[in-house]
């Protein structure tokens, strides 16, 4: 008869484990669609400065911190100290805001670029921005669904 190791809901995954459990899940595509919205963002003309380099910001800052999170419960970082699934409720929290926060201003931003003519430069910008909004609030969905996940780990903890 085999043995099934199963993780119970209430404790924090370290190793390989983070790929098996529901709310560690979702760092990878939290971390593609991120670095997607990065890209996306990166790569096209910056009209309106200010509300793009919010979503540079938002984009770069999860990505960024997601890995670090990724690493440090790969490792088993975690292990040594109680609070981690507070700490995993709460960043994916702000992030979540943070990117419904970005995925808005962009959404916005392309709504008032709409091109009317049949330049196929302008067209290709405005196809790229509406790419970039469409990971951001994928990126967004995935934020609060690991935050909603992580903050049931946390009641069972």
């Amino acid at each position: 008869m085999a043995a099934t190791t199963t993780q119970p809901m209430g404790s924090l995954p370290s190793g390989l484990g983070i790929c098996t459990t529901a709310p560690d899940i979702f760092y990878l595509p939290e971390l593609i669609s991120g670095g997607l919205v990065w890209i996306l963002v990166a790569s096209t003309h910056v009209a309106p400065p200010n509300p793009l380099a919010w979503v540079m910001f938002v984009s770069v800052f999860c990505f960024v911190v997601t890995f670090l999170w990724l690493i440090v419960f790969a490792a088993g970082a975690h292990k040594s100290c109680s609070g981690w699934a507070a700490a995993d409720f709460a960043y994916h929290g702000l992030a979540a805001f943070f990117y419904l926060s970005a995925g808005v201003d962009l959404a916005f931003i392309t709504f008032l670029q709409e091109v009317k003519s049949t330049n196929l430069v302008e067209f290709r910008i405005y196809q790229t921005d509406i790419a970039a909004v469409v990971f951001a609030f994928l990126a967004t969905l995935l934020y609060f669904l690991h935050a909603i996940l992580s903050a049931i780990r946390w009641k069972h903890f």
